[in-house]
Order: C-alpha cells, then structure tokens, then sequence
C-alpha cells in the first residue's frame, strides 16, 4: 500500500518532502508558497526529484535526528553503508534575527564499505511546468528555466558535476555534501561550511524543544508534532501555514484537491493555542503581530484565510499539465475559500487574543492596537453572527445556519468581554455578554434537537457534525452537562467508523466524504475523556498513534479501511490535535523552575 511515507524538512521560511528512500519529491523556493522546482509528489513521471539511486541490495530507513528536523536517510548493503543528513538551515545570528536561508543540506557520510550509488539530480521549474537548463561553473552548478533564465538554483557539491548530471554510478570512497540554493552563495561552500550550519541547526532545534513542557507518556511524539507546527510558522511575518503542500487529495481518484500552504485563522489560531499551552509565546507573539499588520485600519475586513504575507487575494487556479497524486486530478494552487463566510473564524482568533493579554502584553500603545482590532472584530461579529454560513468545513455551494459557528461566535463574544474586563471597559463587557448571551440562548433553542436528543449539525437539519464535539473545549457547555454528553454519544454512534470518524456524513459539494478527517478522532478522544469515557478515549488514542507514518508524522485525512493516509501534508491541524490529546491523556513531568534555562 502506498502510503504519504514522507519525511518534512524546513526552517520556517520554506520546507521540503524527502521520502523514505531519500528522495526529495517536494521543495518550493524561496518561500512555502512558491512554485516547486522538485514535483514527483504531484506527478511521477513529469515532477523532478533528487535522490540517491542504489542498488536492490541496500536497504534504506530513516528517522529524524533525536529532537530535531534534521532527517537521516541510511542506506546499508554488504558493500558497504552509508547516511543522508538532510536539514534547512536555521539558528540565530541575534537575540532578535535567524538565519534561514532558501536552501537544502544534505550531507553524505560513509559508515562503512564501499557503498556505490547514482545520483538523480532533476529540478523542474515552476511546477514542472518548464524544462530546466543546467550550466556548470568552475563551483557550482546552475538550474534554470528554459523559459526563464532568472528563474534559478544553485548546486554546490564536492561531488564531481560531471558526475551528477550523467547520473553515472560511482563509489563513495569519503563524505560528501550538497547544497541546493536559491541565492548564490557568498561565502567559500565546502565541508567544513556544511558542518558548521549542521551543527548550528541541531542545537537551534535542541534548544527550542528543550524550552517545551515534558510529559512521562507520549513525550517523543509530542515532541515531533511541536517540532512540525514551529518549521510551519513562516518566521518573516508570524503566519501559520495549514500544510506545506497542495492538492493532496483527501481520497484517492477524487477532486478534493485543495491548496494548504496559507494561513488560515482557524487552524494557525488554534496552533498558537497550543504553542502557548507548550510554553512558546515567541511564536504565538509573531502571529499576534501577524493579525496586526493585516488589519491596518478600522475599516479593514476579515477574511477566513490570508497569504502568507499577509495576502487577500489568493486566486485559485488548475494546472492541467500535472496528473496529480496516483493520477488524482486535478492541481491546484491558490484557493478559492478565501473569499468565504465562515462565522466561526474570529471566535478562535479572539480566544487566542485573549490569551495575549492574560499572558504576554506588549507595551500601553501595542495594547491599545489590539484593543481596535477586538473591537473590529466585535463590529463584525454582531454583524454577521445571524447570517447563514459556510462553515468551519468550507462549503462552496451551501450556506446554512450552522450551529458550530454560532458557538464560535459566542466564543469571540465571551472572549471580547473577558478583556474589556481586564481592560476595565465595564460598559463594552457588559454590552458584549448580553449579546454572548443572547447567541447562547439561540442555540440551545434551535441548535438542540429535542426529539433526537443532541445538538444537530445546522438549525435547518438533522445531521451530525464532529464540530460539535469542540463545544466543551472552548468553554460553551460544562463537559457535565446532560446535553453535551448526549451530543457526544450521538455523534460517535452515527460518525465512528472502523476506529475512525466521519467529519459528517451528509453528501456536500463534492458528493459523501469517503475519508477520515484526522482531527475529528482527536476531536472525538478529547470529547469521551472529559465525559468520563476515559478507557474508550484511551483505546482509541493508542489505535491512533500506529496510524502516523513512519517518521511520526500526520496527513490530513485517513483510509477508513486500509487506515492509509490522505490529504495535505503534514497537516498542522491534525499534529495540534495529537498534542492536545496526548497531553490530557499523560502526566507532565514537574521540574523546577531553577532546572531548566
């Protein structure tokens, strides 16, 4: 079975997808969202990678270098063996700047032998979408394309050029490197360089890990899932990105093929819930000042999702000449949502707001912007909040009164008047509550169906909805409350399907879901743990944990039958989800604030 059997790479400015056999399938450069000049990920034949080509003989594994996002590829034969160290560089040069740039080590070390191999060395500008032309020069090799020769990378290697581009096999007789860039490099590259910036990146991620809450179970892969939400944070403006790539599908041979590599409110808000929870505020700090700059002014309008950059536009376009993952078609870049309505967007932006102010406000004139921007917000919630919308699962042709977005709007309701009251704006939290307050009463009235005994997905149906499950996580319903317990147990009798939920099962746009969505099962643990269902919640968890691949990692969506994984990838979403559930489930390790720096 194939499986999404990817090891990712990055420095929060861009990342790679290198697979089990060492092969680089996904790189886009300079930035996350830049067109790829490796594509096989999207299309086999046409897409371009980097791999190390050897014989049946060897045999490969790989794993991440202990607490890092260095990758270790080892190939071993009776020949003899040998290592890929694959990592972007990232460390700081201040207290204030990293060193980042658009660039791919990998570093070859010889364990033993004599190990032959091949090297295929095969960028395809722009998505593939242009051939490229390779140039050599007295230290590197530059790959352009024939279209447009100021698109263009830059190898450097110790390996001899001639021998890359043939792709003839040789034997490595000592170490080696390589290093893909999309700058031309300034300073002498060479072993003792490569070295430098290795040793550099790994006490950069050492340390950054090391500042996490540590728990007795689970701890390694909680670890791994913080590790995949900070390489996802997108260091120049504070953005979180979904995933680090696009079109993905959610099943196989069908057109959910979606373009994650943007910042959504939702899912960027509810990874900074969770960072903050693991004691990083740095990177919760940087998207606070993220939403800051794209709200320049009162007027300014939200949008559920942003570039990177801070982008509105985010034009959705096919590129036909991919054939997509296993022939899943059609590509896409850019996406289309962004112009959506989905209520439900502000409420985990404001919970995030306040937590801002709880923990870590800046100085009287950053406080006083934040306090324009909730009340923007705030505007724009008593404004939208009775409207139908498409929800938090981006409907494209239906718009409903969806009852998780009316709790979120309750939440950035209740949230805006728990600051006024830090703020000692008695009149706006007393204004902003009984507004809370009014939305509660609403969907207790039309959101709980009586007769089947549970809130439904939408006040106009009597569908199930995994959303809903999340009430008791923000504060909407005590976990103890009859109707959430209720709504819980329906939920999973009518969603949870061979050991996996259903976000709904109700036909959309596109037809009937026939995936798992990830983070509906973590949704699912959480929901039966805090009702007393903890043996349940506990069985599902340990069947969940063997269905991340073999480096740890989780896509977006699962194979019901054959529990394969599906969807954008690594999905940010679904390792937040890992770490919230796995830190109910274990116990922290306490150590004294003297012990660690």
């Amino acid at each position: 079975m194939k499986n999404l059997d990817y090891g990712v790479i990055g420095n929060c400015r861009t990342a790679a997808l290198v697979s089990k056999e060492g092969s680089i399938d996904w790189l886009c450069l300079p930035d996350f969202d830049s067109p790829s000049v490796f594509t096989r990920l999207l299309d086999e034949e046409k897409g371009g990678s980097f791999a190390f080509l050897v014989s049946g003989e060897y045999v490969v594994t790989q794993t991440y270098l202990g607490n890092t996002n260095i990758l270790s590829t080892r190939f071993e034969a009776p020949e003899g063996a040998f290592a890929v160290l694959d990592y972007m560089p990232r460390y700081r040069t201040s207290e204030q700047k990293h060193y980042l740039p658009p660039e791919v080590h990998r570093y070859l070390r010889v364990l033993h032998g004599k190990p032959k191999m091949r090297i295929l060395y095969d960028p395809k500008m722009n998505y593939a979408g242009e051939e490229a032309v390779h140039t050599v020069f007295s230290n590197y090799i530059r790959t352009s394309s024939a279209a447009d020769a100021e698109d263009k990378i830059y190898l450097y290697s110790s390996v001899n050029f001639d021998v890359i581009l043939s792709g003839e096999e040789f034997t490595l007789t000592g170490h080696h490197f390589f290093l893909l860039s999309y700058n031309q490099k300034l300073v002498t590259v060479d072993e003792s360089r490569i070295l430098l910036d290795y040793e550099r990146t790994k006490v950069y991620w050492l340390n950054w890990i090391n500042r996490s809450r540590e728990y007795r179970q689970y701890g390694d892969m909680v670890n791994r899932s913080m590790l995949v939400l900070k390489l996802m944070s997108y260091q120049h403006s504070g953005a979180m990105l979904a995933a680090v790539t696009t079109s993905l599908p959610e099943s196989i041979g069908e057109t959910r093929n979606w373009d994650y590599r943007f910042c959504w409110l939702r899912d960027a808000s509810m990874s900074i819930d969770t960072l903050l929870h693991m004691k990083h505020q740095g990177t919760a700090e940087r998207f606070i000042g993220f939403i800051k700059r794209i709200l320049k002014s009162r007027e300014d309008t939200f949008q559920i999702m942003y570039g990177i950059r801070g982008e509105r536009e985010l034009t959705e376009e096919i590129l036909s000449h991919l054939a997509g993952y296993e022939n899943s078609y059609p590509v896409r870049i850019g996406n289309a949502a962004y112009n959506q309505l989905q209520n439900d967007s502000l409420g985990y932006l404001m919970d995030v707001i306040y937590k801002y102010y709880l923990y870590f406000p800046g100085t009287l004139d950053e406080v006083e912007e934040i306090w324009e921007v909730v009340r923007n917000m705030v505007r724009m919630v008593l404004k939208s909040w009775r409207s139908p919308d498409q929800s938090i699962w981006e409907f494209r042709t239906r718009e409903l009164n969806f009852v998780f977005s009316k709790v979120m709007s309750w939440v950035a309701l209740d949230r805006a008047s728990l600051i006024a009251e830090l703020l000692h704006k008695d009149n706006y939290a007393e204004l902003w509550r009984k507004e809370a307050n009014g939305i509660k009463e609403e969907i207790h009235e039309k959101g709980w169906n009586e007769e089947l005994q549970c809130f439904t997905q939408a006040y106009e149906n009597t569908d199930h909805d995994s959303s809903l499950l999340l009430m008791q996580f923000y504060d909407f319903i005590d976990a103890r409350d009859e109707r959430y317990v209720k709504t819980v147990k329906a939920i999973k009798e009518n969603l949870f399907h061979n050991g996996l939920m259903y976000r709904y099962k109700a036909e959309d746009d596109f037809g009937k879901p026939t995936s798992s969505f990830t983070i509906c099962t973590f949704w699912l643990i959480e929901a039966l743990f805090v009702i007393g269902e903890t043996d349940q919640a506990r069985e599902i968890f340990e069947s969940m944990i063997t269905y991340s691949n073999h480096v740890g990692l989780y896509s977006e969506d699962l194979d019901f039958e054959t529990k394969r994984q599906l969807g954008n990838f690594p999905q940010a979403y679904s390792h937040l989800a890992f770490i919230n559930t796995a830190t109910l489930l274990s116990e922290e390790k306490k150590l004294s604030r003297f012990i660690r720096p």
